[in-house]
């Protein structure tokens, strides 16, 4: 057996109800929090990020293919839909689905309430299932084979400001020249919470509609989304699709459209990393604390273990095999406590947030079980050696002292 691992347990066993037995849980309390805290810190950025960027890929896909084009209006550059690369996406291994849009600037006029808007026009192609979420009361459009349909999904924040409901009729003007009225009705209202970019300004329409009022055949469209199968492989995809397109054709990350949000991502990112480190200095500091004052406790113990001729590395096993024990329980308590804390925001939604600075009205948590395995294993790696450190002032304990030492 082990001797140094003998003694570190018949150590440990002794210490119940003596002032190391409070050391000990002070160091398993210090560890507990400190990776309860890493665990609830990431998984709450990983939710963020997820949230944020589903909401974005939800509404504008994660590739955008349209025509070269020197302005920067919402009249575009009509494409053709009719292509082989785009008809037989399915071959390609990168692409998920692709759906054709539209955009049109009008004016939405009400009794009461005059409003700008983008109308964005949409195919039965349409994901619904990736923009379903949210949608948060009624419905969304029904295409007819026969003509455009007359039908609507706006934002809450518009139907508040015009004072729209579902079901209501609503007036909106094309800018155009002679100018083009048409009469909608309000099937669905959606939420993304992103007033910035789409709740303040967008609705949803049929892109028959725009073909109509371009005088476009069916076959053209102002864009494509694109949606990929691995969000990791965006930057291939989007590098294969500019070797399938014709040279004409720009395609565009839409990470790199809405670079304003992603950027503050990843500013969160940078700041729980530093907070990361911050925490495990303070466990570190604890650590190298604690282990101190269970040496000096036991300094007649290492005096008398050095007479009977046990080696210096012999005693610093002992003190780092307990230490070891120590960063053990306190992985177990901070496991326990930090997925517990994550459970219950998950499914009850504790902690609510402020949609307008925060794009959502709560807490989220994104489940991640590599990133929970990796900051245990970090924190037991890092601690573990560190507490090595305090263990060095065991060479420098005699014998004939330490036995006296009071």
């Amino acid at each position: 057996m082990n001797l140094s691992w003998f003694i570190s347990k018949r150590v440990s066993a002794e210490a119940k109800g003596t002032f190391s037995s409070t050391i000990h849980k002070m160091a398993v309390g210090s560890i507990t929090i400190g990776l309860a805290v890493m665990i609830v810190s990431f998984l709450i950025l990983i939710g963020f990020q997820n949230t944020v960027a589903e909401k974005i890929y939800s509404f504008s896909s994660h590739l955008r293919v349209t025509k070269y084009t020197l302005g920067n209006s919402y009249e575009e550059s009509p494409i053709s839909i009719s292509n082989e690369a785009i008809d037989s996406y399915e071959e390609l291994d990168l692409i998920g689905h692709i759906q054709e849009y539209s955009h049109k600037a009008g004016l939405v006029k009400t009794e009461e309430e005059i409003l700008g808007i983008i109308f964005k026009g949409v195919s039965q192609r349409f994901d619904l299932e990736m923009f379903r979420e949210n949608l948060i009361d009624g419905r969304f459009i029904e295409f007819s084979d026969e003509s455009y349909a007359k039908e609507v999904v706006i934002s809450q924040t518009i139907a508040d400001k015009l004072k729209l409901q579902r079901d209501d009729e609503m007036i909106l003007h094309f800018f155009m020249n002679p100018p083009r009225v048409r009469k909608l009705r309000v099937v669905g209202i959606y939420e993304t919470n992103l007033a910035d970019y789409y709740d303040d300004k967008f609705i949803l329409g049929d892109i028959r509609l725009i073909q109509r009022l371009n005088n476009w055949a069916d076959t053209l469209a102002g864009g494509m989304e694109v949606f990929v199968k691995d969000i990791n492989k965006i930057d291939e995809a989007e590098s294969l699709l500019d070797e399938v397109l014709d040279y004409d054709l720009f395609v565009e990350k839409v990470s790199d459209a809405y670079i304003q949000v992603f950027d503050w991502l990843f500013l969160i990112d940078r700041q729980v990393n530093i907070f990361l480190g911050i925490i495990l200095l303070v466990v570190c500091v604890n650590m190298i604390s604690i282990i101190l004052i269970l040496i000096m406790e036991r300094t007649r113990m290492v005096g008398l273990l050095k007479a009977l001729g046990a080696t210096n590395l012999q005693i610093r096993m002992i003190f780092a095999y307990n230490g070891m024990s120590l960063i053990l329980k306190g992985l177990l308590g901070g496991n326990l406590l930090g997925i517990g804390i994550c459970l219950l925001q998950y499914y009850y939604k504790i902690i609510p947030l402020n949609p307008g600075d925060y794009y959502m009205s709560y807490v989220p948590i994104g489940w991640n079980w590599p990133v929970i395995i990796s900051l245990n294993l970090l924190t037991f790696i890092v601690v573990s050696l560190i507490i090595v450190l305090p263990t060095l002032v065991i060479a420098r304990i005699t014998p004939i002292k330490s036995i006296r030492f009071d």
